[in-house]
C-alpha cells in the first residue's frame, strides 16, 4: 500500500511539469508552422508575380470620340456582370449629361481591373493581414492607395467626357486613413459622386454614393495628378516596370497604409 501510495504521489507531483512540457512542445510547433506558412506564401507571392498597374485584357474601344460610341467590351467575371451593371446603372444617374455607353464601359472596366489586380496582388486573410504582409516585405503591393492608383490609371485610360475620376482619402495622415476612387457626372462635386473602394472586402469592388459612407471623404486632387503623371512618365519610357516595394506614398498628402 505504501509504495502504491508513494508511486501515485510522485505520479501527482510530475503530471504540471509534463503538461508544461507539453505545452511548450506545442507552442513551438504552433511558432513552426505559423513560420512555415509565412514563408510558403512569401514564396507563392513572389514567384511570377505580375506587374500591377496593367491595363486589363479587353476589347473595348472608342470608335468615335465625338459621339460617345464603343466597341466590344471589358472581360468581366460572370460573377460580377450584375454588379457591374449595378454600377453602371448608378453612375448613368448622377446626371441626365451621363453617357450611357460611358457608365457601361467604366463600370466594366473596374470590374475587370480589380479581377486582375487581385490576382496580381494575390490576396489573402483580410486586409488587415495583408497590409501586415506588405509592411514586413512579404507582398508587393495591396495597401488601400495602391488599389486605388492602379484603378484609377486604369479608368482614365478609357478617356471619357461626360464622367470624372476623383481622389478620395478619409482621415488622411494618421492610420485609419482609407483611399478610393469618386466618379462625378462631369463638373459636377466631389460629394454628388460615387466612391469605388478595392481594398476594405480583399479586392472585391465595392461602390455606393460617397455621402453614404461611414467614413469622411474629401478630395484630393494633388495626389490624383501625381498618381498619372508618374504613370504617363514610365509608360512614355518604354520600360517594363515591375512593382517597386512601397512603404508609404511617394507624394505629400496622402500616407495612410490602409
Amino acid at each position: 500500500m505504501d509504495t502504491k501510495v508513494n508511486i501515485n504521489e510522485r505520479n501527482f507531483r510530475s503530471t504540471p511539469c509534463e503538461l508544461a512540457r507539453r505545452d511548450r512542445q506545442w507552442q513551438r510547433q504552433s511558432v513552426h508552422c505559423i513560420a512555415l506558412v509565412i514563408f510558403m506564401f512569401a514564396l507563392w507571392t513572389t514567384t511570377g508575380f505580375a506587374s500591377a498597374g496593367q491595363q486589363p485584357q479587353k476589347s473595348a474601344n472608342r470608335t468615335d470620340s465625338s459621339r460617345g460610341e464603343f466597341s466590344g467590351s471589358f472581360q468581366v467575371p460572370s460573377s460580377d456582370s450584375a454588379k457591374a451593371e449595378a454600377l453602371a446603372n448608378q453612375l448613368a444617374a448622377l446626371s441626365p449629361k451621363v453617357d450611357r455607353n460611358e457608365a457601361k464601359l467604366l463600370a466594366d472596366c473596374a470590374y475587370a481591373t480589380v479581377s486582375q489586380l487581385r490576382r496580381q496582388y494575390r490576396m489573402f486573410g483580410t486586409p488587415i493581414f495583408n497590409n501586415f504582409l506588405i509592411y514586413h516585405g512579404l507582398k508587393k503591393r495591396g495597401y488601400c492607395y495602391q488599389w486605388s492608383e492602379d484603378l484609377l490609371v486604369a479608368l482614365d485610360a478609357l478617356r471619357l467626357s461626360s464622367l470624372e475620376l476623383r481622389w478620395g482619402e478619409a482621415n488622411p495622415g494618421n492610420w485609419r486613413e482609407n483611399n478610393c476612387i469618386v466618379v462625378t457626372a462631369k463638373g459636377r462635386p466631389f460629394r454628388s459622386g460615387i466612391m469605388l473602394d478595392c481594398w476594405r472586402h480583399l479586392g472585391h469592388l465595392y461602390f455606393r454614393p460617397v455621402v453614404a459612407d461611414a467614413d469622411p471623404y474629401v478630395e484630393n486632387r494633388a495626389y490624383a495628378r501625381f498618381v498619372l503623371a508618374r504613370s504617363a512618365a514610365r509608360n512614355s519610357s518604354g520600360a517594363n516596370h515591375r512593382v517597386a516595394f512601397q512603404m508609404s506614398n511617394e507624394a505629400s498628402g496622402n500616407s495612410g497604409d490602409n
